[in-house]
């Protein structure tokens, strides 16, 4: 228990995800049924990353006697933006309540897709033709993803303390308190820290502001725990004592019951006089909503993909199984796996799937000048790419036409991805640029410069290194650490993530698994840097897109 306070990262921690609802209807089923229409029920199954195995996840209720049924009972999934959630949808017809699906049921139908494009859909609203009898129409399922709620909404509160326990030798204690959220298992997840009050028995802390699903993952009475330790500098903080509640009762607000006792079991079970190791009270308790990602992309925001690929000849000669860029028959280099890992996530909220595509560092034919910035598909007037496959097949249509040469600039592709975002600045695009490269940046003056410049605008920078060299001086770009700064000015927004592709491969060979991890560390900050920049600008989300209403049948339900 101790060591988990020491380790705690309040930046690192992970919230629960946000929680989506997807309400399924079907329209013009398929008959089987002889002397009626059939009775249909809905069946999700969940992908497993690394095993591809399906998992069913639940099943809506049976709706006897119709063809168009809309289902009441809800799928609650939990979203992740940075991961391929493969979904499942069976339609089957019931002729007896049978638990086991496939053995005495008719299959009606099936379909498969994404949460992501479910969300990316205008609207949140996804209709899929059904598939899966040979030769028959099989009739259309609708999927519409809603947020819940309690997902967006931030709680703000302060709290004091009286008469703890009094822990160190030379003076009074040092108090904070430690924040624990409980689990369905009965654990409990640590979720926020107070800071430290020095030298009394009697601290008020500052008010503190923590996501509602960070402290309750959107049930409000589940336990809240609170521990009150008295701060060592060796780290080997005393325990006080600790009490329970939950978020309803701290929604209140400052009353009588939001008084707590601090009871330390040890005390309790030595000390017969033992009331309690001091009060704790909650002094004022307010909650706001926060947009989210997701009210973004429901509202119409565009997630613009563009692909920057390193042609430098340092990746080593194309036709050779040591290059970077070789092409097996029988394998992906780890250029098309991080574009594809990375592609194949954000391509579902993007409506047009059209991805520019660029290449950097090479000879073009005819006359051999060099390009940092060069369409891979060959037309000047129009570097876009029809999907994934459309990027992947113009990367390696470049392979054959350009010549590898040097040196590594960024600079010039990051300005000219800038320039775009800096005329859609209203909160209808936000801008992804995936550079893939291999070695040291050439120009790392002018690409800081890029970077500050850029930081204002609606853009993302992903840089993905491959291969074996020392990528140090790419930490300087990842602000994480230390904001990236530019002739003494500093970047606005950390836009920059960069990860060495070499820290996600799967010992075992498995490409699928290394894609997957691949894609969720750097994708994960997408949609707090889409959040940052829609916040600095005072962008709000549109309403959700409308669609076209369900056809008005009669409802069976």
């Amino acid at each position: 228990m101790m060591a988990s306070i020491g380790e705690f990262d309040p930046l690192n921690t992970r919230v629960p995800a946000t929680k989506i609802e997807v309400t399924v209807s079907c329209r013009s089923l398929l008959d089987v049924d002889t002397f009626s229409k059939s009775d249909p029920v809905v069946v999700l199954y969940l992908q497993g990353v690394g095993t591809k195995e399906w998992r069913e996840f639940g099943r809506t209720e049976v709706i006897d006697n119709t063809r168009n049924p809309d289902f009441v009972r809800k799928f609650v999934l939990d979203f992740f933006f940075e991961e391929k959630q493969n979904l499942r949808f069976d339609v089957y017809n019931v002729d007896s309540r049978s638990c086991n699906i496939s053995k005495h049921q008719d299959l009606l139908g099936q379909t498969f897709c994404t949460l992501g494009e479910i969300i990316g859909s205008t609207g949140g609203r996804l209709e899929r033709t059904l598939s899966g009898i040979p030769g028959k129409k099989c009739g259309v399922i609708i999927l519409t993803a809603e947020e819940l709620s309690n997902c967006r909404d931030i709680a703000t509160m302060q709290l004091c303390a009286n008469k703890l326990d009094k822990k160190d030798f030379f003076g009074k204690s040092d108090p904070f308190l430690v924040f624990y959220r409980s689990n369905e298992d009965g654990t409990f997840t640590i979720c926020h820290k107070t800071e430290v009050i020095k030298n009394t028995l009697n601290p008020v802390w500052q008010p503190f502001t923590i996501p509602v699903r960070a402290l309750c993952n959107g049930d409000y009475d589940r336990t809240v725990k609170v521990d009150v330790y008295d701060w060592d500098r060796d780290g080997s903080h005393d325990f006080i004592g600790e009490f329970t509640t939950s978020y309803r009762e701290l929604s209140r607000g400052q009353n009588q019951f939001n008084v707590y006792e601090v009871l330390n079991p040890k005390k309790k079970g030595k000390k017969k006089k033992y009331i309690n190791s001091g009060t704790v009270t909650l002094l004022s308790f307010k909650v706001e909503s926060e947009y989210t990602f997701v009210d973004f992309i429901r509202g119409g925001t565009q997630l613009n993909f563009t692909v920057a690929i390193d042609f430098t000849a340092s990746n080593g000669n194309p036709s050779q199984p040591t290059s970077l860029h070789y092409m097996s028959p029988y394998q992906m280099n780890a250029y098309a796996m991080a574009l594809k890992a990375v592609g194949e996530i954000i391509q579902d909220y993007d409506s047009d799937k059209l991805f520019p595509a660029y290449g950097f560092g090479a000879k073009l034919p005819p006359d051999g000048k060099i390009s940092h910035a060069f369409p891979l598909g060959g037309d000047n007037d129009s570097p876009n790419c029809v999907g994934i496959e459309g990027v992947l097949e113009a990367y390696f249509q470049s392979l054959r036409t350009v010549q590898l040469y040097g040196p590594t600039n960024f600079a010039p592709v990051i300005n000219k991805v800038a320039h775009c975002a800096a005329e859609i600045t209203d909160g209808s695009q936000y801008f992804v640029l995936l550079m893939i490269t291999d070695g040291v940046i050439s120009d790392m003056v002018q690409t800081k410069e890029a970077v500050v410049n850029a930081a204002s605008l609606p853009l993302s920078i992903i840089i993905v290194g491959v291969g074996p060299a020392e990528f140090d001086a790419m930490e300087e770009l990842d602000g994480d650490e230390v904001r990236v700064s530019s002739r003494g000015r500093l970047a606005e927004r950390d836009i920059v993530q960069f990860v060495p592709f070499r820290d996600y491969v799967d010992r075992s060979g498995n490409q699928v698994l290394s894609m997957a991890r691949l894609a969720k560390d750097v994708l994960a900050e997408i949609p707090d840097q889409l959040l940052s920049f829609m916040k600095s600008r005072g962008v709000e989300p549109r309403p959700a897109l409308s669609t076209s209403p369900l056809p008005q049948l009669h409802q069976h339900i």
